[in-house]
């Protein structure tokens, strides 16, 4: 990399984030940003706003954000209890908590706590939410164990401290097709391994104002520093699993998409423009198709880096 590089184009941080490096760090390579994990996930929680109180919003119908400025996190209310998607890093569950009351909603109305995958930004507060709720844990089957080891069995960050949080044992597996639900809302889990062995996209359907709109929270397309795709990959099958999410996501139609980061799906400039227009604001199957391409376009460069330094 080099100091004429662009926010767009810096590199992926650790964790599957866009982010703009110090500069006197503008000149590290991919392989430098592997070999230093706890540096930059600390200097990401730091410079992207991981660990930020936000103000909590009601995004559409039973769906609202109760997370932090960078991670999103959404409680989905239903007349039989809540749902509890992501909790960001483990310092969230204080503000998520926070949050949700703010709202006017009780934790303790929790039933089920999901996640989009295992690492320290999506279920750090697990444990903590856990115990202030005693929401029933659900987590695919193939991310139990690196939820329960608290991200230690993690394949690439495994070993670095600054990547572990408080371990939590799952209350309910899910396989690929599996469906979670409560009152009148219905969870349905897309396996969509690549990010991690486990990733998990979840998709559903709520009203608001006599419209029904179909809700997506894609999960697992980033490529982190140091992963291996197809040459000596970083865990058999890591280049297959990846092509069969990019295949998963673009069946998926979703009128409103939500990611755990809130600089994926542009949320703060949707937030203000929802002020005026309301839902309408959320509404993206344009930008959905745009991020899921733009993934598939790294994945493929990725692939073709690899193949070609082989040679």
């Amino acid at each position: 990399m080099t100091n004429a590089l662009t926010r767009h184009n810096i590199c992926t941080i650790l964790l599957g984030i866009a982010y703009i490096l110090p500069i006197p760090l503008l000149s590290q390579s991919r392989d430098s940003l592997a070999n230093n994990p706890n540096l930059f996930i600390q200097l990401a929680a730091q410079q992207l706003h991981w660990e930020e109180p936000a103000r909590p919003t009601r995004i559409v119908g039973p769906v609202y954000f109760v997370g932090t400025r960078g991670l999103a996190s959404y409680l989905i209310t239903s007349f039989a209890g809540h749902i509890l998607l992501n909790t960001g890093m483990p310092s969230s569950g204080p503000m998520i908590d926070s949050n949700i009351r703010a709202l006017g909603f009780h934790p303790e109305d929790i039933r089920y706590i999901l996640s989009g995958h295992a690492h320290i930004d999506h279920v750090g507060g697990h444990a903590y939410m856990k115990r202030v709720s005693g929401a029933d844990i659900v987590i695919m089957e193939a991310e139990k164990e690196l939820l329960e080891s608290g991200g230690k069995t993690d394949f690439q960050y495994g070993a670095y401290p600054a990547f572990h949080f408080e371990a939590v044992k799952a209350d309910h597996i899910v396989r690929d097709g599996d469906s979670i639900q409560l009152g009148d809302i219905t969870m349905h889990a897309l396996l969509t391994a690549g990010h991690t062995m486990g990733s998990t996209t979840w998709y559903f359907d709520v009203e608001d104002s006599a419209r029904m709109y179909h809700i997506v929270c894609p999960d697992g397309t980033t490529i982190n520093p140091g992963y291996h795709l197809s040459v000596n990959p970083s865990y058999p099958g890591i280049q297959q699993e990846y092509e069969q999410t990019f295949e998963g996501l673009s069946e998926l139609k979703p009128d409103i998409w939500l990611s755990p980061h809130t600089d994926f799906f542009q949320f703060d400039q949707k937030r203000r423009a929802a002020e005026k227009e309301g839902v309408k604001a959320y509404v993206d199957p344009a930008g959905y198709r745009k991020r899921i391409a733009g993934e598939l376009q790294k994945f493929k460069a990725a692939v073709l880096r690899e193949q070609q330094q082989r040679q």
